[in-house]
């Protein structure tokens, strides 16, 4: 791909190099004062990362309203990411889906969008009072997992609501599964409506070759990229990347309502070093990614029982592409609940993987991994299989369950609610969430009817280790329901 702009530039690194060597005198914030304040935080992130730890300042530009070396950093962003505008994000892709739906929905709009998204997304229409109009993904009913939107799905729910302000898309899931995102794109587009992509897990590709499309290519008006998890910048830093017929000043402001005035320099700078090694390099390094999980899944495949699926997965509708970095294993058959295999595996074997769930695993593969850890999982991989097989049977195996929407999530999060024992529930109307963090989609939200099945999943995941959160009682023994 040509760019535009100087790729090899990273203006924000360069400010701070330069201010480094600058010897200025601080008598500004953070208080450790360059780290000589707090000696034991120097010793233990080294005085090269807190020696940058600094606040705003005319060399070094302001987050809130970029004119220089930051502004210089987004302009080289959006030309690589082929986008209008990009802004850098120090929130988490939570704060850059927050302001992508903030800034696309008021109070009383309707936004379509799938159910098996993050709650970012849901937290987002709490906070403005937007409409959710859910299309409820099919499920893969070997893997139990949600599949992405299919067009005659997206097609009825823009006709049944024309009045809707926008379509949202992930791209992709976190399993690697892509919708037709171009035809969402045009599908939203005729009916006057914006395109957002929730691209937590997508930021390779714009830089890889041989995977799904990315929402700016694919002509979306809004996405948020988590930098953080594929692109190699440092935890809590992200873009969001806007298309030409945005208007970037009303983005910043909706940015300025919620994000930090204190953007940290280390993300920052992280953003714009890592924007460059993918500018640069991506391309190289994607490619590496994807012989390694292609690897992988063979050789987890030869086990037996295990099933690590990949593009043969595509139906060209609700699996339209899949994104082949991905490392989903199926764990069922071998009897163990995804969250039992990503137990063991850190416990027995000091491997860390990203999530288990009720019947799959995640290994999250990216630039900085090697075949030599590979390896080693799939000999974990297989030693579990020996030791813990057992038979399946009585295993839940779905991941996804078709919501029943009884209230907006911001009316139901701000009504008048009453806490009740677990089992009294069913029937009422959730006023919280519960979910398992990884992968942050929630089981029940507010505005949702909690019904058997739900009950069912919660004891369930909660029995087999899931890390439970979102109610206000951390045991999960109460929820929090309306009156």
């Amino acid at each position: 791909m040509k760019y535009k702009f100087d790729q090899s530039r990273a203006p924000i690194y360069e400010a701070l190099e330069r201010f480094r060597q600058m010897r200025v005198v601080p008598f500004d914030v953070p208080g450790h004062k360059r780290g000589r304040g707090n000696p034991e935080l120097r010793d233990f992130l080294g005085q090269q990362c807190i020696g940058v730890d600094v606040n705003s300042m005319k060399p070094l530009d302001n987050l809130c309203h970029p004119i220089s070396v930051i502004r210089e950093a987004e302009e080289l962003a959006a030309d690589a990411f082929g986008a209008a505008q990009a802004f850098l994000m120090v929130g988490g892709t939570t704060s850059a889906v927050q302001s992508m739906i903030l800034t696309a929905c008021k109070r009383g709009d309707e936004i379509i969008l799938p159910r098996n998204v993050h709650r970012s997304v849901i937290n987002a229409l709490v906070l403005c009072g937007a409409i959710p109009v859910y299309v409820n993904p099919e499920v893969d009913q070997r893997l139990g997992i949600s599949l992405g939107m299919k067009r005659e799905q997206v097609a009825k729910a823009i006709a049944d609501h024309p009045n809707a302000v926008a379509v949202l898309v992930n791209n992709p899931t976190y399993y690697g599964i892509c919708s037709d995102l171009r035809a969402i794109v045009d599908m939203a587009h005729k009916a006057g409506m914006l395109c957002l992509a929730d691209e937590a897990h997508g930021t390779h590709f714009y830089f890889g070759a041989d995977l799904p499309i990315s929402a700016m290519a694919a002509g979306a008006d809004m996405a948020a990229v988590s930098m953080h998890k594929s692109g190699g910048s440092l935890t809590q830093s992200s873009f969001l990347l806007s298309g030409p017929n945005v208007h970037a000043g009303y983005v910043r402001q909706i940015i300025n309502l919620t994000q930090t005035t204190s953007g940290s320099y280390l993300l920052m700078s992280s953003l714009d070093i890592s924007r460059r090694n993918l500018a640069l390099r991506g391309k190289q390094v994607f490619g590496h990614v994807q012989e390694l999980a292609s690897y992988a899944r063979e050789e987890i495949n030869a086990i037996g029982d295990y099933y690590a699926f990949g593009r043969e997965l595509m139906d060209g509708n609700a699996v339209f592409d899949f994104d082949s970095t991905k490392l989903s294993i199926h764990t069922l058959d071998i009897g163990l609940a995804g969250v039992e295999v990503y137990d063991t595996l850190r416990d027995d074997y000091d491997i860390q993987i990203e999530f288990g769930d009720l019947g799959n695993v995640l290994a999250y593969l990216s630039i900085g991994d090697r075949m030599q850890e590979l390896e080693r999982l799939v000999s974990a991989l297989a030693e579990i299989r020996r030791r813990y097989r057992r038979s399946p049977a009585g295993m839940l195996t779905q991941e996804y369950i078709d919501p029943i929407v009884a209230a907006s999530p911001q009316e139901a999060f701000y009504a008048e609610k009453v806490s009740l024992p677990l089992d009294e529930t069913e029937g009422r109307v959730c006023s919280e969430f519960v979910m398992c963090y990884p992968p942050g989609i929630p089981i029940v939200a507010p505005g949702e009817r909690i019904t058997k099945d739900i009950l069912q999943y919660i004891k369930y995941a909660h029995e087999k280790g899931c890390q439970m959160t979102g109610p206000e009682d951390p045991d999960i023994r109460y929820l929090n329901v309306l009156k």
